[in-house]
């Protein structure tokens, strides 16, 4: 290597290092910087949605987007807790009547048993207009410009937005009935239609229908042409009769229910609701769309206050306010509290308040974190509450990045989600479950209570979620009607002197254990130890504290475990055929009701028999009364006393160890206003405000370029560059000598 190109290496190595210690930050900018100073909310998400039609849309990583532009007829109150519903789209509650099966009103009062069906009518509020879109655009004769397409007009087009004309109209009660018979189609899965069509009145019948009709479009056509490359003609649902829904006039709807089912107010606030303008199902319908990604699941089209403008997946996707959407007012009212932390100080303004969210996919939680922490995102990610969390547990351990959180007051609310984890018992199997015999049913009762006194849940609770989680003494967890009443079961705790409730001691446990026919672990009549199954499906880092935590739990009674660790799919097989004997399990609400989370033990309802969500098989006559009474009453105190004394025969029996809920947090950096943390509440995206100034100026402030190696570059060129320079001198000087042309200067 000569002078030269050593001095050159030297230099731009130099450069390079000075230039990534200079621009400490800048590689992580995730958005372009003069959006920085726009209304725009930005946030990452995890995984890209794989539904965005309502009809098919569920999972938690679609419903950001879903249930920003999709409007069902109702909602939840975005600040009242527990939770209220109250009208989205409609201009008042739906009213409900009752009707025997000779058609004739029956009373509010009349028992459920005598009710053939519940009417629900819904009055939508006139003026209320869809999203501008291409399905909507009509000729100057009033024709729809795009509905008759060929394939060779789609060429240039991948967006919606490529279509040089868009349109509008008013949204009708036709839009509402459209969507529920949508709910019937073959040719995507819906996962709500299986129970509504039990629901709805004739929603069933009219799936077969549709069915029917579909396999006869197929008829002469082969394989290819049917398939996800081919194409059948669009499926009018308007076409077929339907006597569950009725539209009254453009703005009323009437919806038959099966029997008395109040819950049915819950499914009116879910995207399966939403409605869906027969103009928009048509164009997405004609051949070539769904080739070039044309279709719902990609861009969906609402009257909710965004749309979606952007969909690169894998990359970004970019919500814009919808320029036709009403503005609702904030809120004026909200749950104890709210007012101190400034929750209404937007009463009445109309959202929503941010013009843009852009969110860009992130594979990896510490990326998420560290391009929050330096204020490129405001909220870390729109489909989970868990950073939020691990924010806090971080700052009470003072580890991490806890300083930063502090310095720069990042939020983080919290709340106890509507959800548990807990451990159930198989109530078909001979040891844990129900038993055959009046005296195998004592022995295994005691069995499951002394497991139950051993499961120190607060110590769960205190290593692995650091106290932000709370123990549940039943399945009427907190944030439901009810969960009042599930005192600590006196099953497992005494209650002390001064009130509190405390764990029994493991000598009662071990003397219930023995009195089951276990002493010391020991099957009483041939000297085995007991040996339990242990089914799970636990995966990921921290599961084998948790697993060897559970394994302390049975060592304190000398119970020995078989753990039983499958992958989920295998799993959901076992508890389908109820071949598990003891499990870990969790369940997220459908809605914030306490029957749906009682139907978890509803006999009816059992997995291994009915193919239900009681996977603990559980099977009490007396529940079972309760709950077929309970399910259709509203809040009042007659369903309370139910309720209670459901909660006393779960606790009595012992079908499950009730475990935990876990807190759901938010993250929200200083200038982000307006937020509220739930599980339960999908539709924040409009309550949120962003203080754009503010976060440009602390963006700056905490991602200042380190500049001072590029003053020290000279020195530090000069200390590398002077000693090469000099070996490079006395090389020269040594070849001289060598070659015998030396002088006495050159010396």
């Amino acid at each position: 290597m000569n002078f030269d190109t050593r001095l050159i290496r030297i230099f731009w190595g130099t450069a390079i290092l000075s230039a990534l210690l200079g621009c400490n930050g800048v590689s992580n900018e995730p958005v372009p910087k003069a959006l920085l100073a726009e209304n725009v909310l930005f946030s990452s998400y995890q995984e890209s949605p794989k539904h965005l039609d309502s009809t098919s849309s569920y999972s938690n990583n679609e419903t950001p987007w879903t249930y920003a532009v999709y409007e069902p007829p109702l909602k939840y109150h975005y600040l009242k807790r527990p939770y209220e519903l109250e009208s989205r789209t409609l201009a008042a509650m739906p009213s409900v009547k009752f009707v025997n099966k000779e058609g004739k009103e029956l009373p509010p009062e009349t028992p459920a048993d005598q009710i053939a069906e519940s009417v629900f009518e819904l009055k939508i509020q006139p003026g209320i207009l869809y999203q501008p879109h291409p399905a909507f655009a009509k000729t100057p004769d009033g024709q729809h410009r795009y509905l008759n397409l060929k394939e060779s007009d789609l060429e240039d087009k991948r967006r919606p937005y490529d279509f040089e004309h868009m349109g509008t109209r008013e949204l009708l009660a036709e839009d509402y009935a459209y969507a529920i018979k949508r709910l019937a189609t073959p040719r995507i899965k819906s996962p709500s239609f299986g129970f509504l069509s039990e629901k709805i009145v004739g929603l069933g019948e009219y799936g077969k229908q549709i069915k029917t009709f579909n396999e006869k479009l197929k008829v002469g056509k082969t394989a290819r042409e049917v398939g996800p490359f081919g194409h059948l003609p669009w499926l009018d649902f308007r076409e077929h009769a339907f006597s569950g829904v009725e539209v009254i006039d453009a703005h009323t709807l009437k919806i038959r229910v099966v029997g008395k089912y109040p819950q049915f107010k819950y499914w009116l606030a879910m995207t399966f609701l939403s409605p869906i303008p027969w103009e928009v199902d048509a164009f997405y319908a004609q051949e070539g769309m769904s080739r070039r990604n044309l279709n719902p699941d990609t861009w969906p089209v609402g009257t909710g206050p965004y749309m979606l403008t952007e969909y690169v997946p894998n990359s970004r996707m970019e919500l814009v306010r919808n320029p036709n959407y009403r503005g609702v007012p904030y809120p004026c009212e909200g749950a104890p509290g709210d007012k101190e932390k400034g929750l209404l100080n937007d009463c009445g303004k109309k959202t929503p308040f941010v013009d843009k969210v852009v969110s860009v996919i992130e594979k990896e939680a510490t990326s998420v974190a560290t391009k929050f922490i330096q204020g490129y995102y405001d909220i870390p990610q729109l489909e989970r509450g868990e950073p939020g969390i691990g924010y806090q547990v971080s700052i009470q351990d003072g580890t991490g990045r806890a300083k930063e959180l502090l310095e720069r007051k990042i939020q983080l609310p919290s709340t106890i989600q509507v959800g548990f984890w807990h451990f159930g018992f198989n109530w078909l199997d001979p040891v844990v479950g129900l038993g055959k015999t009046p005296e195998e049913k004592i022995r295994n009762k005691k069995l499951r209570q002394a497991l139950a006194i051993a499961f120190d849940f607060e110590e769960y609770v205190s290593i692995f979620e650091d106290d932000r989680a709370k123990v549940n003494h039943s399945v009427v967890v907190p944030g439901l009607f009810g969960n009042n009443l599930s005192n600590p079961n006196p099953v497992i705790y005494d209650k002390m002197p001064d009130g509190k409730f405390k764990r029994k001691s493991i000598e009662v446990a071990k003397k219930l254990l023995a009195e089951a026919g276990y002493p010391d672990g020991r099957d009483l009549k041939t000297g085995q130890p007991l040996v339990l199954n242990y089914d799970t499906q636990g995966v990921g880092p921290g599961y084998k504290a948790r697993l060897d935590w559970v394994s302390k739990q049975f060592a304190k009674l000398n119970v020995q475990i078989e753990i039983r660790n499958t992958d989920y799919n295998r799993f959901q097989d076992k508890m389908r055929k109820g071949s598990a004997q003891f499990f870990f399990w969790g369940w997220l609400a459908d809605y914030p009701d306490p029957e749906n989370f009682l139907f978890l033990l509803y006999g009816p309802n059992s997995k291994a028999k009915f193919d239900g969500e009681n996977a603990a098989n559980f099977a009490n006559p007396e529940f079972d009364q309760l709950f077929d009474r309970m399910k259709d009453l509203e809040d009042t105190p007659e369903r309370a006393a139910m309720i209670a004394r459901m909660i006393a025969i779960m606790q009595e029996e012992m079908p499950m160890l009730f475990g935990w809920s876990e807190e759901f947090g938010g993250a929200y950096h200083q200038w982000v206003g307006n937020g509220k943390p739930s599980n339960i509440i999908r539709d924040s995206l409009p309550y949120l405000k962003i203080d754009a100034p503010l976060r440009t100026s602390k963006i700056k402030e905490w991602n200042q370029a380190i500049w001072w190696p590029l003053a020290a570059l000279p020195l530090l060129l000069l200390a590398v560059a002077w000693p090469a320079w000099q070996a490079w001198k006395r090389r020269q000087l040594q070849r001289a000598v060598q070659t015998g042309v030396a002088t006495p200067r050159s010396l």
